[in-house]
């Protein structure tokens, strides 16, 4: 069951954050794992499935300190099955994207952790869970994205959207290279 149409928000309005990219570390799997206990435990069977994504999932990746998890849910648009829930753990409702599959965003309020809410029809998990498994098993690619990142980061940015806006490009060739590879997971 679909929530009343909502716009694109991004609740708290753009905020201007310092990009670090940190070494590797071996820590960032037990904080997903912490935290997918807890979302677990909130959302019950609600939480379809719960995946450690983005550069703190892949073991000697150099990333921003904020671990991000991917969620699934069976209706992402719907929010009143699992936001409140989410919110009584502690996650704060970030962003909402209804034109990029009905795509919510938690995080905590130390903003270490990103929680990427979508459906279970959505090609943006492929997407997520093909980058990451990509970067585990290639390390040229996994360099290729790091040197980008450091190299980013240096700039001054606007916010961090603007920040990953920048390494689209360089993310959608390593999806591109999976993908042609028959690398595809979802």
């Amino acid at each position: 069951m679909k929530d009343e149409v909502q716009e694109t928000v991004l609740f708290g309005g753009v905020e201007k954050r310092e990009i670090e990219i940190s070494p590797y570390d071996p820590h960032w799997p037990e904080v997903f794992q912490s935290h997918a206990t807890i979302i677990g435990n909130a959302l019950g069977s609600a939480a379809m499935r719960i995946e450690h994504i983005g550069s703190t999932s892949v073991p000697g990746l150099g990333a921003k300190p904020i671990v991000d998890i991917l969620l699934v849910v069976e209706d992402s648009a719907g929010e009143s099955s699992y936001r409140t829930q989410m919110e009584q753990a502690g996650y704060q409702l970030r962003v909402r994207e209804p034109a990029f599959d009905e795509h919510r965003m938690f995080r905590t309020q130390e903003r270490d952790v990103h929680i990427h809410v979508f459906s279970p029809t959505s090609p943006e998990i492929e997407r997520y869970l093909t980058f990451r498994n990509r970067l585990r098993t290639n390390p040229v690619d996994r360099q290729l994205y790091e040197k980008t990142k450091r190299k980013l980061a240096k700039k001054e940015w606007s916010d961090m959207n603007a920040y990953a806006e920048a390494k689209s490009e360089v993310v959608e060739q390593i999806i591109g290279e999976a993908q042609a590879a028959g690398e595809i997971y979802g």
